[in-house]
């Protein structure tokens, strides 16, 4: 399969930010942007998501009192 190099201009801290998100699920940002332009290809929508749990406080505090109640 032939590769070719795409560039495009964003935003530095939204880079920065996904390039964070991204290698803390063993992923570049040229292999996330791979994966998300295949999957759309090949399902012709965009409707998949690589989520890490992150709960707000406001979520995080409702587990610590449910975990205390049982």
């Amino acid at each position: 399969m032939s590769q070719t190099t795409v560039t495009f201009k964003m935003d530095t801290k939204l880079k920065e930010e996904a390039g964070k998100l991204f290698n803390e699920l063993g992923l570049s940002l040229s292999a996330a942007l791979t994966i998300f332009l295949k999957t759309a290809v090949r399902e012709q929508r965009i409707s998949f998501a690589l989520t890490l749990y992150n709960p707000n406080k406001e979520t995080e505090a409702a587990i610590k009192d449910s975990r205390k109640i049982i």
